[in-house]
This record gives structure tokens, C-alpha cells and sequence, in this order.
């Protein structure tokens, strides 16, 4: 049974989350989470602490999920056999974008970062984005047949800030018309064009799956 402190602390954060993601860390006040969770500021304090803490313990819990994904992904690549090599690390495309869409909250507070928000809080980078970067980095060119002029990093971080751009802001058609993650075409047309970039940017054997 979940205690009600447990279930308060877990309503403060999905709300938050929310928060953070659309206005970012900056735009976000902790009085704005209070009135929108419906309690008062000195109960969001008891529950998470200031409004920097409540800011790390939604990062974290945002990673946390991401985390678990991606290694799952990277576990599966390493352990098919040879001749499943291709289309298990092609999957893994499509496991990060299907994320990425489950989970918009996710592309948006690191956007916002990347835009300069919550500058004064240092350090989640290196201790979340680089690691499992790094990881799908160093497993693809342990096991996939890479061109040796290839350039995994880049590619890996091209897949990861495309893949966050289309579902955030998705593309514009001739019309000017923008048409994102909730549009099944785009989204099988978005899956494709990743698809492609993989192998053609890594120079990988034959066509894509």
C-alpha cells in the first residue's frame, strides 16, 4: 500500500514534471507547482525540499526510466547473434524514438537545458547524458560493422537530437503545415529517414531493415 506521503511526493513530481517540461526550470516557480498540485508551498517543501531539489529528483526520475530502456536496448544488441546484429541495433532506433514519444517530458526538460535553462544547476550532463550516450556509442562500434571513416559519435548524437526535435516541434510539409509524432505518416516517414541515417552515416552493409 502506498502511504499518502508516498503518494503526495509522486503527484508533486508528475506535476513538476509537467511543469518543468513545458515552461522550463527557470519559468517555473515553486508556487506554480503548488497551485498546481493543490497544496501550499510549505508542503511541496516538506515532501521534496526547495524548488532546486524538486528539480533533481524530476531529472533523475526522468532518467531513471530513460536508463533502464537504453540499457535493456544496448543488452539485446549485445547479445544477438551475429546475422541479428543489424536489424537488433535498427530496433534500438525504434525503441529511443517510441520513448521519446511515451514520454514527451523527456526530450523537453533537456531541451530546455540545451537552451540554456537551469544553467546554474551543472553537473546532469555528465552524469546522465554522457554515460548511456557513451555506451550505445561504444556498443555499436563493438558490434556492428562500422565504416572505419564513419562517425559514430556524431551519428549517435544526430539520432538523439532529431529524434527529440521531431517529437517537440515535429516538421514542416510544402504547406507549411506542422505535422508531428501524432501524425502516423510523419511518424513512419520520421522512423525511415533515422533509419537511413543510421546505416548510411555508418556506412553499414546493405540496406536498411
Amino acid at each position: 500500500m502506498i502511504s499518502g506521503d508516498t503518494s503526495q511526493r509522486e503527484m508533486i513530481l508528475r506535476v513538476a514534471t509537467k511543469l518543468f517540461a513545458g515552461l522550463g526550470y527557470d519559468g517555473t516557480s515553486t508556487r506554480q507547482i503548488a497551485e498546481a498540485v493543490g497544496l501550499n508551498v510549505a508542503t511541496i517543501s516538506y515532501h521534496v525540499g526547495s524548488k532546486r531539489e524538486l528539480y533533481l529528483a524530476v531529472m533523475a526520475r526522468a532518467n531513471n526510466a530513460h536508463r533502464a530502456m537504453l540499457e535493456t536496448a544496448v543488452e539485446d544488441l549485445v547479445a544477438a547473434p551475429q546475422e541479428d546484429k543489424l536489424p537488433t541495433a535498427h530496433r534500438l532506433i525504434d525503441l529511443y524514438i517510441d520513448f521519446c514519444v511515451e514520454h514527451p517530458e523527456f526530450p523537453a526538460l533537456w531541451t530546455h537545458r540545451w537552451l540554456a535553462d537551469a544553467s546554474d544547476v551543472t553537473g546532469l550532463e555528465p552524469e546522465y547524458v554522457q554515460p548511456l550516450a557513451q555506451l550505445v556509442i561504444d556498443t555499436i562500434k563493438a558490434t556492428l560493422d562500422v565504416d572505419p571513416d564513419a562517425d559514430v559519435d556524431y551519428t549517435v548524437n544526430t539520432l538523439i537530437w532529431c529524434s527529440h526535435s521531431f517529437v517537440l516541434s515535429g516538421v514542416f510539409d510544402k504547406a507549411g503545415e506542422r505535422h508531428g509524432a501524432d501524425d502516423p505518416r510523419a511518424l513512419r516517414r520520421f522512423r525511415a529517414h533515422m533509419h537511413h541515417l543510421l546505416h548510411r552515416a555508418l556506412g553499414l552493409p546493405g540496406d536498411p531493415p
